[in-house]
């Protein structure tokens, strides 16, 4: 048996895979473009995308986003022993930045933590792709989103320019995500701070960074903090069973309770505790009647799980839009304060 047989058929399907994206049309007046805007060097650029390649994987990755699974299984893969293991000792170890942070822009540390944890597992999995390949890929291959993926590029280029990176060994997510916390290029540009005070930005290695960044991210975005109207937040209620009390914080999701006569058509429009009340919906927390939220539901073996969904709870989907993501979110942070707080009394 000839051994090299299969690296060579290997090869060869990456060959065929693989297009050099100079070929594409649109790249030469993209190249234009930035050299007309952005005073980059012409040369440059298209040795730039001479070395690029059109990826079909990265096309097949985001035609089938991982929200087409049912709520259970997407869930598992992110709520799970290894992330609330990984998240407490993430937590532990950068425990004074989160702390920073949380007092900083008023993001809770658990959910720091835990959009880090679903996003690269802590800084583990930050992506293989080669990032100019990904974004020229979606750029000018993939029409839905062409618009979108181009200005992505355009704001790479600029960060790399900016940041001293190598556009040709800059690796992240099959969109184009870059670092520990997976920010687009836009965000990063916008959103990334120097967290650690060493003058660098650097998201693509350094945590401390990264922690800071989705803190400020989050609150650029409306998150809202303690310090803005808790007091009329999420009180215990004896009065109704299985209510805990909760902290004085601004409310991300509760569990409700959905009477039958309640009509699940018409209850995606955000209403009033208040208003959600006199329909029928109860939450499992006595909460101010003048917060507002919508309804959402998650199918649970063969019934539904009802959730009113607050402003935070749509701030962490300006990161992902997906109801999925942003409970995975919060479920893993919830998660994660239970276990930290398991293992500090022990």
């Amino acid at each position: 048996m000839n051994i090299h047989k299969p690296i060579i058929f290997l090869l060869l399907a990456f060959i065929s895979s693989a297009v050099h994206a100079a070929t594409l049309p649109g790249i030469p007046e993209f190249i234009d473009e930035m050299v007309t805007k952005h005073n980059f060097k012409r040369a440059n650029l298209e040795r730039v995308f001479n070395d690029a390649q059109i990826i079909p994987s990265v096309i097949e990755d985001i035609s089938r986003p991982a929200t087409i699974k049912p709520w259970l299984e997407y869930r598992a893969a992110f709520v799970n022993p290894q992330r609330i293991r990984l998240g407490v000792e993430f937590w532990h170890r950068y425990r004074k930045a989160l702390r920073h942070a949380e007092r900083k822009y008023g993001v809770p540390q658990e959910i720091i933590v835990a959009l880090i944890g679903v996003e690269t597992i802590y800084g583990q999995d930050s992506g293989t792709f080669r990032t100019i390949d990904a974004l020229t890929t979606l750029a000018f291959d993939y029409p839905p989103r062409a618009k979108f993926f181009r200005a992505e590029l355009e704001d790479f280029l600029l960060l790399a320019r900016e940041q001293h990176l190598n556009l040709l060994t800059v690796r992240g997510s099959y969109a184009g995500a870059l670092g520990i916390p997976q920010f687009m290029p836009s965000s990063y540009r916008i959103y990334a701070v120097d967290f650690n005070g060493n003058h660098k930005i650097n998201l693509l290695r350094e945590a401390t960074d990264a922690i800071g960044s989705v803190g400020n991210y989050l609150k650029g975005f409306g998150w809202v903090s303690d310090a803005q109207g808790n007091s009329e937040v999420a009180r215990a209620d004896t009065s109704l069973p299985n209510k805990a009390h909760v902290s004085a914080r601004a409310p991300i999701a509760v569990r409700a309770q959905v009477s039958e006569e309640i009509c699940v058509g018409e209850i995606a429009t955000p209403r009033t505790i208040g208003a959600w009340s006199e329909a029928g919906i109860v939450p499992s927390l006595n909460l101010d009647p003048r917060w507002s939220a919508r309804l959402i539901d998650f199918t649970v073996g063969d019934g539904k799980e009802f959730w009113l969904a607050f402003k935070n709870f749509d701030v962490i989907t300006r990161y992902n839009n997906s109801d999925f993501y942003a409970m995975s979110v919060f479920q893993l942070a919830e998660a994660l304060k239970e276990a930290r707080k398991s293992k500090n009394a022990k």
